[in-house]
């Protein structure tokens, strides 16, 4: 790869390198663990839904032919509550009081809502008006019958489709494995978030920024660690995201054309490519292996190491998990705006009430508020150097 190659031949680059990921074993998970994970196969419920007849009303299971006639009374044989146990088979010509998802009886085939009746006086009830057979009834299996497919293959897990599956009686679930991250940050005028700072120091936004990318993106963190610029510290961390067993490795700061830059310094004579991107924030850029494991390296400002990790790593990451990719619309300027030519920008923007893309902040990839306050890219290419409000962009959302 030659320095300041093109956005898209780079992208084609990482997707190439990342194309073993692809294919992915699958694990058995429990279901209070299966939040958010990938199901790997069509999901059967063992049991039917519901699992037996039951009634959708409190009040009074009864024979329809015994209430043809109502208003009529009928003596109260027994009690049934949504508890364990077979109930007794209603005998013609009585009611049984009865619970919300309360076993009905055998004999019973329609429920009287408590609302329609009244008592007679004499111990038994007063129906109000007739019910039809299977009127307030669910039967065993009108929701789900045993054996079919409770869940769908490929389907992200939200809470109600974990309570679908415990419904089936089911305590754990095949999933796809997500692919396995290590996250280096790297400089040493890093500290952790929250530390007292030092004359020099910043906070490392990058790690725990990118860790939480890679989880969104349907992968988990392994491994994830802050070096400063010494390449034994960094090879050290290097080496204990492969006994990890981590299936991709990510890091951000040195790989510029500066002193001190520590990545470079170790994966250049590694075969690797370190070198610049034709797009702004983001230039820098690099990609390689360490002993067989793929390496992204993605520049240290932290603008242009999200947008990096969103423009090359996420697309693949997600279409691994079965996530839908980052929605892209055309969408009218709000103003107009100026760039940088040979170069693609992608501007920090958001949606205005109106449907349009306005610019939030500038170009700089210091800009970690307006990254914040944003919530899509706006798109302007290489070959373009100012757009007129009104104008059409590709915006990529955030």
């Amino acid at each position: 790869m030659a320095d300041r190659i093109p956005v898209d031949e780079h992208a084609a680059f990482v997707r190439s390198l990342l194309a073993g990921l692809g294919a992915r074993p699958t694990e058995r998970v429990a279901l209070a663990e299966a939040l958010g994970r990938i199901t790997a196969s069509p999901v059967e419920s063992p049991i039917a839904l519901p699992p037996f007849r039951n009634s959708q009303m409190d009040g009074f299971a009864v024979r329809a032919v015994d209430v043809a006639d109502a208003p009529v009374s009928l003596p109260i044989a027994g009690e049934v509550a949504a508890a364990a146990g077979d109930p007794a088979a209603l005998e013609p010509g009585t009611a049984v009081r009865i619970m919300t998802g309360a076993q009905v009886p055998a004999g019973a085939d329609a429920i009287v809502p408590v609302e329609d009746t009244e008592p007679d006086g004499d111990g038994g009830v007063r129906i109000g008006s007739a019910r039809r057979a299977g009127e307030y009834v669910r039967e065993a299996g009108s929701d789900l019958a045993a054996g079919a497919d409770v869940l769908p293959p490929g389907l992200k897990l939200a809470s109600r489709h974990l309570a679908a599956a415990a419904a089936s009686g089911l305590t754990e679930l095949l999933v796809r494995e997500r692919v396995r991250v290590a996250v280096i940050s790297t400089g040493s005028e890093l500290v952790a978030p929250g530390a007292e700072l030092e004359p020099g120091e910043i906070p490392d936004a990058n790690g725990i920024a990118l860790a939480a990318a890679v989880r969104s993106a349907g992968g988990v963190v392994v491994h994830e660690a802050r070096v400063r610029d010494a390449a034994d510290r960094l090879r050290a961390e290097l080496d204990t995201a492969r006994e990890a067993e981590a299936e991709l490795i990510l890091t951000s700061g040195g790989i510029s054309q500066g002193a001190y830059e520590v990545v470079r310094e170790l994966i250049e004579p590694l075969g690797a490519w370190v070198g610049s991107v034709a797009m702004q924030p983001g230039g820098p850029q690099a990609t390689g292996a360490y002993r067989g494991i793929p390496l992204i390296g993605f520049p240290g400002n932290p603008v242009s190491a999200q947008l990096s990790f969103e423009l090359f790593v996420a697309p693949t990451l997600r279409a691994i998990a079965g996530l839908p990719q980052a929605r892209r619309e055309r969408l009218e300027l709000a103003a107009p705006l100026v760039s940088v030519a040979g170069k693609r920008q992608f501007l920090r923007g958001r949606r205005t009430d109106d449907g349009r893309a306005e610019v939030v902040g500038g170009p700089g990839s210091h800009l970690v508020a307006a990254l914040a306050a944003s919530d899509l890219l706006i798109v302007v290419p290489e070959d373009v150097t100012s757009l007129d409000a009104g104008a059409v962009v590709d915006t990529v959302e955030l």
